[in-house]
């Protein structure tokens, strides 16, 4: 699984006209699934982001998470995190898992990333159409895969 976490001041996505989801302070993620990915790889991922010291302290140092600073979550699911762009200039998605992979195992990342916070989540809609809007903090964007744990 590969992941774009942004701290944001807010953030919001909109299916056909309608705001799903809207959050305040917290963690924008952005989530893209491969076919070899599995329970461990949500395990692992939902125990760094929601451990990820990446809001202010007191003393304005990156030093607090998400559970700190009672945050929001907003989980948008994105298959383009795995373009490869190695030939030519039109993206290539085979990486990406198909959706009877993809769809549970987004729905189970979402319930332990909820878990782990203690409070509901947001979410977008598996491969609807989305418009996210977002004020990034800092800016403050981090990338982490779970098959590059070093």
């Amino acid at each position: 699984m590969r992941t774009i976490i942004q701290r944001v001041s807010h953030a919001s996505v909109t299916i056909n006209g309608h705001c799903k989801s809207a959050i305040k302070t917290g963690q924008l993620i952005l989530v893209g699934i491969e076919e070899e990915d599995g329970k461990e790889d949500i395990e692992w991922l939902c125990k760094k982001i929601i451990n990820l010291r990446i809001f202010d302290d007191e003393n304005g140092v990156m030093n607090k998470s998400v559970l700190d600073i009672d945050g929001e979550i907003l989980v948008i699911s994105q298959f383009t995190l795995h373009a490869s762009t190695r030939k030519g200039n039109r993206p290539s998605y085979i990486k990406a898992a198909r959706p009877e992979t993809a769809i549970p195992l987004y729905e189970e990342f979402c319930k332990q990333l909820s878990n782990a916070l203690g409070k509901e989540i947001g979410t977008g809609e598996f491969g609807a159409d989305m418009k996210v809007e977002l004020l990034n903090n800092g800016p403050v964007t981090i990338c982490i895969d779970s098959k590059i744990k070093e």
